[in-house]
């Protein structure tokens, strides 16, 4: 049976009315714009798959109409209530917007003849109902064009729902999408898919259970869908800063945002509409520069720069903003308000974590130390709902210089299980530090409070009181946080010390993505899973050739590293393998045999048994692995 869940601590209870009386609670234009434009809504908002599986239900966050109670920080059940709302939105005549149906939003631009769909979301079946509800208000218009942002799955994963890889490659729908896009979407849904895909079940809290004690919302979007991810290659590249394009007669006039919230990334103007698709760099959150699921740091001070470019080029027309999370800003002077608020609380990150770098502040210490200024702290759009101030000054600092802070005790610390097991010894024993964490949970001191049972539970696994003690105490911080990841996290890791592991609620390396992998992609992810160990005294060589563009590459593996080379070799391979490049993807979707690749149409040359010796020394990763516990 679930374990019950603790009532809220009086710590909590009066941080929480701290708050209520400190920020501008009084402010509801955020509830005008969230619900402006509204023309339908789904009822039910449940979205199932084929096979009847719920992978988007809406509806379950319907207590939301209440109060916010003392179980939830009062600024994050404000945003998940404006969040939630769901429907089809106009947001100026011609361009309408889906919310509330996935973590992101999709848009929909009328053309001459059809739709252009901007950012399908996640999964197929949230992408398709999105669509008919849109048609069932706007008319059975065709998709005739779709754009892609940027190069994260909640922007192009349901694109099969809204259209077909037939329609694409007849002509008929053009795929849009930023220099870069292919490469970035599917190097970071492959290489380290598995471990971000794990890690970003604990940051949406897709699999806890919905309400004032569970999750409310992730602040960017509720959560995340869980159906099926797809992908289409884009047919044209957008390249250059000022590079217009008509798509099914729509005007837009791109501005290129590399490395900003994700690495290949763009913004786009409707001179005809006066409407900017600001993608996911102006949303009413701040946003993270290094998500808690794990990426590579991305760069505050481009970001920033990006934003003045953006209200350089286009603010002296501009009348709305929309962006791919979230609800739109109308008016001129508002618009452009919102952007520059947006360009500033990045900019202000960035130069003040660089400033007290330089006094030789770690990035824990700046992260205690920074204060927003009060134009910024007070701004509900710069409110650290999915990023937080915390750990995005940590990003900044460790973009900089790294996971060294230049304390030479730091260099060399033991791994966590073994500097569990000496604090644990240090203390007197796991009784003895499971009664001070208990201690410090009585008075409020939470975050001591975890360092030490986390200690005893690494050190003990299965130890029950310092597991019970643990969980609560993430649970307090998780009522406590106004960051929806933050919650998300700290209650997942509550439910996992006191329920046991709930795996990976939604794989992104999925079937579509993987077979955008080039050949040089494919072979770097099957060398990610080398088990170098298992693997030093292996030597072989493959050979895989593509027809039709008749390209050779020789594989190697040796060393316990697998490299591959387009170089003209002296020696024959052991093993080659003839196929074309649409089935070439077939290498790594498991099951890796002669025999698997004989019946998917390979032609098998030499000593089969090679692919059989690679297939050995790979392991593919666990999508279940340990977070809290050792």
């Amino acid at each position: 049976m679930p374990t019950p869940h603790q009532p809220v601590s009086p710590a909590v209870a009066r941080q929480q009315q701290e708050l209520r009386e400190r920020l501008p609670f009084d402010d509801t234009q955020g509830f005008d714009d969230a619900t402006r434009g509204l023309i339908g809504t789904a009822e039910p908002c449940v979205i199932r798959d084929a096979d009847g599986r719920v992978v988007w239900d809406n509806d379950s966050y319907a207590f939301l109409a209440d109060d916010a109670p003392d179980t939830v920080n009062p600024s994050l059940w404000r945003q998940s209530r404006l969040v939630a709302e769901q429907g089809l939105f106009e947001v100026v005549p011609g361009i309408y917007q889906v919310r509330g149906f996935d973590l992101s939003n999709i848009t929909f631009v009328e053309g001459e003849t059809g739709v252009v769909v901007i950012d399908p979301l996640i999964s197929t079946e949230t992408a398709a109902a999105a669509l008919q509800l849109y048609r069932e208000h706007r008319g059975a218009r065709p998709v005739t064009g779709v754009i892609y942002t940027h190069s994260h799955v909640d922007h192009f994963g349901g694109v099969k729902g809204v259209t077909s890889q037939e329609d694409v490659d007849a002509g008929r729908v053009p795929v849009l999408a930023p220099e870069g896009f292919v490469e970035h979407a599917v190097a970071e849904n492959v290489y380290a898919g598995t471990a971000m895909s794990r890690r970003a079940g604990y940051m949406y809290g897709a699999a806890l259970a919905r309400g004032p004690q569970g999750q409310v919302g992730a602040g960017l979007g509720q959560t995340t869908s869980t159906g099926t991810v797809t992908m289409i290659r884009p047919t044209l590249d957008v390249t250059t800063t000022g590079q217009e394009e008509v798509v099914d007669g729509v005007r837009i006039v791109f501005q290129m945002a590399p490395d900003s919230e994700a690495p290949s990334e763009m913004l786009f103007y409707f001179p005809d509409h006066r409407a900017l698709c600001a993608a996911e760099d102006a949303t009413h959150t701040l946003h993270n520069l290094l998500t808690l699921r794990g990426a590579v740091v991305r760069d505050p001070n481009s970001w920033a720069k990006y934003l003045t470019e953006t209200v350089d080029l286009f603010g002296d027309d501009l009348e709305v903003v929309f962006a791919s999370h979230h609800w739109p800003t109308w008016g001129h002077d508002r618009a452009v308000g919102f952007l520059e608020n947006q360009r500033d609380l990045y900019a202000y990150l960035h130069d003040q974590t660089v400033r007290m770098l330089n006094q030789g502040l770690t990035g824990p210490e700046i992260a205690e130390t920074i204060e927003l200024p009060p134009a910024l702290e007070h701004a509900w759009n710069a409110r650290g709902y999915y990023g937080s101030v915390s750990h995005n000054v940590k990003a900044i600092y460790q973009r900089y210089l790294g996971w060294f802070d230049g304390n030479p005790a730091h260099l060399w610390e033991h791994p966590p299980v073994e500097r569990a097991r000496r604090y644990v010894a240090l203390g007197g024993g796991a009784d003895a530090v499971v009664a001070v964490a208990r201690s410090a949970y009585d008075d409020g001191d939470f975050r001591w409070a975890a360092e030490l049972a986390n200690h005893v539970v690494f050190a003990e696994p299965d130890h029950a009181a310092g597991r019970e003690v643990l969980a609560d105490t993430y649970e307090q911080l998780g009522y406590g946080s106004e960051n929806g990841t933050w919650r998300n996290f700290y209650l997942s890791g509550a439910t996992e010390l006191r329920e046991g592991p709930f795996g990976t609620p939604t794989q992104t390396a999925a079937p579509d993505v993987i077979a955008n992998l080039t050949p040089e992609m494919l072979f770097d992810a099957l060398a990610v899973q080398v088990d170098g160990p298992r693997a030093w005294d292996e030597r072989l060589t493959i050979d895989v050739v593509l027809t039709g563009s008749g390209d050779r590459y020789r594989v190697r593996l040796a060393h316990g590293v697998l490299t591959y080379s387009r170089a003209e070799q002296r020696e024959d391979a052991d093993v080659t393998l003839t196929t074309t490049r649409e089935k070439l993807p077939v290498l790594a979707a498991g099951g890796l045999s002669a025999e698997t690749l004989t019946a998917a149409g390979f032609d098998v040359t030499g000593d089969a048994a090679v692919v059989g010796r690679l297939a050995a020394v790979l392991d593919p990763g666990d999508p279940d692995f340990a977070i809290v516990t050792p």
